[in-house]
């Protein structure tokens, strides 16, 4: 299953990266802001949520600034607490995006066991059944 996932991972973050100029994390990091009633989050939370450390979202971040997809923003109520905040443009690059990334997904998916023949797709079929049958 690591190594579906990984493959579907693989090409998604290709196909962003050629045809919208942004990576997968970045893109997932977008998507988490739109998604909040402010359209920000803590960067400690938007780390933890992305699954990177603090160094790495706050380069994370930079890229994302420097496209003028995010800015930062202090916390009114702790100077010390910094957000991630998400931009017009990065709210503009998402509703462009969209159904042509779930498309992508469905493609992916579709054609993985194609590109990979190690994968087994019944074993696949069985993997995923049981851990939705974990999630409740």
């Amino acid at each position: 299953m690591a190594a579906f996932v990984s493959a579907v991972d693989a090409g998604l973050n290709k196909w962003l990266t050629t045809t919208y100029g942004i990576g997968l994390t970045e893109y997932r990091a977008l998507v988490l802001l739109s998604r909040t009633p402010d359209k920000e989050l803590r960067v400690n939370d938007l780390a933890q949520q992305v699954g990177l450390n603090q160094s790495s979202v706050t380069r994370l971040l930079s890229r994302l600034e420097d496209k003028g997809l995010t800015y930062r923003d202090t916390c009114p109520d702790d100077g010390r607490g910094i957000y991630a905040v998400i931009a017009e443009r990065g709210e503009a690059l998402l509703s462009e995006a969209g159904e042509p990334h779930q498309a992508k997904i469905q493609e992916l998916l579709e054609g993985a066991a194609k590109r990979d023949p190690q994968l087994d797709q019944q074993e696949l079929g069985r993997a995923f059944g049981a851990i939705g049958g974990l999630i409740k």
